[in-house]
């Protein structure tokens, strides 16, 4: 079965972020369209997903207009809070096909802010 070009990249980013994690370390894996940005943070021991927000969740849609890099600041403080309160602050940053530019780099850098260690 052919894998598409972006398939690939996903493939080979994730693979070697896995090899070279440390094995007590969670994963934040990260997602984005044109228009809404989403994080989980992901146990891959046991295959479960612990935590995650998304720019879809009603809260954060119903407040006011924000551009896209707030965006992805409202979406990484809410994800950072939920983690403190399940006491998760060593993550490793799985940035899948993206960039580490732009709503990406503005998202991990506001993690880091608010107590997340990668």
């Amino acid at each position: 079965m052919k894998l598409t070009t972006s398939n690939r990249k996903r493939f080979r980013v994730s693979n070697k972020v896995k090899k070279n994690a440390p094995k007590d370390r969670l994963r934040l894996c990260i997602s984005r369209s044109a228009k809404n940005i989403s994080a989980q943070i992901i146990d891959d021991k046991k295959n479960m997903t612990l935590l995650s927000a998304s720019s879809n969740e009603k809260d954060i849609k119903t407040s006011t207009k924000v551009n896209k890099s707030e965006l992805s600041k409202i979406v990484a403080e809410k994800l950072a809070k939920k983690a403190q309160e399940k006491k998760i602050t060593k993550i490793f940053f799985d940035r899948g096909i993206y960039k580490y530019h732009g709503r990406v780099k503005i998202f991990a850098e506001t993690l880091r802010k608010n107590g997340m260690d990668f």
